[in-house]
């Protein structure tokens, strides 16, 4: 998931907040100012119930911050890279470089977030109890409450064993203990997930149906989300075992064709398109790659626009592009490699570019890490 801005760093990681934000943020700011609020303590100005749903819903988003910040700092600590992390429409996600290295730094990992939501939940139910035996009533308790409540609903459901909760990476580190079989974990965790996601969509479709409206169509999107990714979960489970050992030197194309970011598309089409037969094309500035364009990114340039278009203009900008060195594994680079749509990765040494790793050389790679795998009499 990629940011659509960002707010600066935490701990030494970039945080950023996808545009999916603002339709949650303004779902719970309108849920709470214009039904939960009003209806619980009538007859307060209409302003009073705005600042309140605003103030509860900014402070929700900073648990959720607080939440994804504790995967990061732990992470760090059990020698994983933290590329950065994202609020979005379910919530937020920690983008992890890498793998955790045993069961326990994966139970450490995975299970640092629930107790966060939880430790805040317990924080504001306390305050809002201590509010309510001091005979404080009114929109500052009702916060207080919901701001307890719901965190305490983030901390149970985000420990329900399924992937890609953080329920389901605790799953995977006891399966993976249990067994001594990383991927095979992966898989249960996934499929669990899977399971998961489809009660949910019928729990949703079920409410849905017999009048809970909005809320149970809710309920079926998270559970269509969760089907998706635990899929995706268990492709890149498979995929990283086919894949374990390999680098990305080992699969790289070396000393690729480049350009320069001020060549015109139409110059591109006519002078390298044809000539190299490359789908894809590093532009760099001394040596050092500044952009990438591909095939995909020149055909939506009208013909008439190619000759006064510059291939700065459609490439995938400098911060978006995927950089990786040539002694990482290529496991590591995989969850990367959604970065930028291009799905391509730049290979740097010193900041120079040394090769280009494309979707073809990984399934080149796959192929080759099946075959290796596969049992002898198999063959």
């Amino acid at each position: 998931m990629r940011a659509s801005f960002r707010l600066g760093r935490i701990v030494g990681v970039p945080v950023g907040v996808n545009w999916s934000v603002l339709v949650i943020f303004a779902l719970i700011w309108w849920g709470l100012s214009a039904n939960l609020f009003p209806r619980s303590y009538p007859g307060r100005p209409g302003a009073a119930y705005l600042l309140a749903g605003l103030a509860a819903a900014v402070v929700f988003f900073l648990g959720l911050l607080a939440h994804e910040v504790s995967h990061a700092v732990v992470a760090k600590r059990n020698g994983l890279g933290v590329g950065g992390i994202t609020l979005w429409l379910f919530g937020g996600v920690a983008e992890l470089r890498g793998e955790a290295r045993s069961p326990g730094a994966e139970l450490r990992i995975a299970g640092i977030g629930p107790l966060v939501s939880l430790v805040i939940g317990a924080f504001f139910g306390a305050i809002a109890m201590l509010l309510g035996l001091a005979g404080v009533h009114g929109l500052l308790l009702g916060a207080m409450a919901w701001l307890g409540g719901i965190n305490l609903l983030l901390a149970v459901f985000n420990i329900l064993p399924a992937a890609p909760l953080d329920g389901g990476r605790l799953l995977r580190a006891a399966v993976w203990k249990a067994t001594g079989d990383r991927t095979r974990a992966s898989v249960v965790a996934a499929r669990a997930g899977w399971v998961l996601g489809v009660l949910l969509i019928g729990l949703g479709l079920w409410r849905f149906l017999t009048g809970a409206g909005i809320g149970g169509l809710w309920l079926a999107l998270i559970g269509w989300f969760l089907i998706g990714a635990a899929a995706m979960e268990e492709r890149q489970a498979r995929m990283g075992s086919a894949l374990r050992g390999i680098r990305v030197a080992d699969v790289m194309t070396p000393q690729p064709q480049t350009a320069s970011s001020e060549m015109t598309v139409a110059d591109f089409v006519d002078n390298y398109l044809f000539a190299y037969r490359h789908t894809a094309l590093p532009l760099t500035e001394d040596g050092r790659p500044v952009g990438l364009v591909t095939l995909d990114r020149v055909r939506g340039v009208p013909v008439g626009e190619r000759g006064s278009t510059t291939l700065e203009a459609v490439a995938c900008r400098a911060d978006d592009l995927v950089l990786a060195s040539p002694d990482e594994q290529l496991t590591d680079l995989l969850p990367r490699l959604s970065e930028c749509a291009d799905g391509r990765a730049l290979v740097v040494t010193d900041g120079h570019l040394v090769g280009i790793v494309s979707p073809s050389d990984i399934s080149r790679a796959v192929q080759r890490g099946h075959l290796r795998n596969e049992p002898t009499a198999n063959r």
